[in-house]
């Protein structure tokens, strides 16, 4: 269904986007893949900061409902620029082959795959999840990876009781001690958990990167015909994006601040601890304060092919330069984050 009906979407969308006024070209819709929460921060503040002001755009930041969400409307050119799971854009792009999108800048280095669990329901670390009850939504991008985490960890999964629950019942159920553990975001079910009662100290965190699994995570992703028609201007945000993170490792309060001034229905300290979450073990990563943050490894990346492999049939042979590029980068000094 998409692959017959994009490419003309794609055309008309890119042509809306880039025809027009040179003052049309820098107004820039940036598509997120979730709420408006504290990782959101950087895009906000550099909005609030003048960052993209002073790279010539006019950028309006888009919440999403996950990166499922967020793919096509890049692909489509409805907006040129979003951001989302690189995971979920390998898979798009192989489905949808020669579709307009491509990441260009990777910014959760470590992606924030996760297993949370109670520790006074057994769970302290990998060898504990066998014999447990695991809560799982089926959409759960954490969960997409949970076999390759057991595949390197020697899991028997078929030891595991896997209880498939809802984004909304998820941590309410290890809450009320209905599962032992949760797949998600580290940042967000940790919190949420916590949120709901669950003292802080009971809770462990499994990060999937953190025991075998060589995947990257989120990253702004382009759409390539508009790249490849205005590389400054993705240049131009790539650079901005970077300051806006700059700003927000320095000051993560303001960070939360600024998405509170979005969302205040939002809770200023919980956004604050979820950002300093994520930048702490998603961001700025030993990687990313050697060579600074976007670039990607090519062993990593050819490795975390691989594991997809384990869970994923290709429809053609993965390569790398399909689903990232580094061309509208910045310098390196550009991209330092401290």
């Amino acid at each position: 269904m998409l692959r017959a009906s994009f490419f003309a979407t794609a055309i008309a969308a890119t042509a809306a986007l880039t025809g027009g006024t040179a003052g049309a070209q820098t107004e820039i819709p940036f598509a997120l893949d979730w709420r408006f929460e504290g990782p959101s921060a950087p895009y906000f503040l550099a909005v609030d900061n003048g960052h993209f002001a002073a790279q010539g755009l006019e950028v309006e930041v888009t919440a999403g409902q996950g990166s499922l969400d967020a793919i096509p409307k890049v692909a489509t050119g409805a907006f040129p620029v979003g951001f989302a799971d690189i995971n979920s854009l390998i898979r798009f792009i192989d489905q949808n082959p020669g579709a307009p999108v491509t990441a260009v800048m990777m910014i959760y280095d470590k992606p924030p795959f996760a297993v949370v669990g109670r520790k006074s329901l057994g769970i302290e670390g990998v060898e504990d999840l066998e014999g447990s009850t695991l809560g799982a939504p089926p959409p759960d991008g954490a969960w997409a990876q949970f076999p390759i985490f057991a595949a390197e960890n020697d899991i028997d999964m078929s030891t595991i009781t896997v209880e498939p629950v809802g984004f909304p019942t998820r941590e309410p159920m290890l809450a009320e001690s209905q599962v032992d553990s949760v797949t998600g975001f580290s940042f967000s079910s940790y919190l949420s958990a916590i949120n709901l009662g669950v003292p802080e100290e009971d809770l462990t965190t499994i990060l999937m990167a953190d025991h075998g699994v060589a995947l990257y995570g989120n990253a702004i992703i382009a759409n390539t015909e508009f790249a490849a028609e205005n590389p400054e201007v993705i240049t131009g945000f790539l650079t901005a994006v970077v300051q806006g993170w700059r700003d927000a490792i320095a000051d993560p309060a303001a960070g939360a601040a600024a998405v509170i001034a979005r969302n205040p229905a939002g809770d200023l300290a919980l956004e604050t601890r979820r950002l300093e979450l994520a930048i702490d073990a998603n961001v700025l990563t030993d990687y990313v304060a050697q060579y600074g943050m976007g670039g990607i490894d090519p062993t990593r990346m050819a490795r975390a092919l691989e594991q997809m492999g384990l869970t994923y049939e290709f429809e053609s042979a993965p390569r790398a330069e399909l689903y990232f590029t580094d061309a509208y980068l910045p310098d390196a000094e550009a991209r330092t984050l401290q």
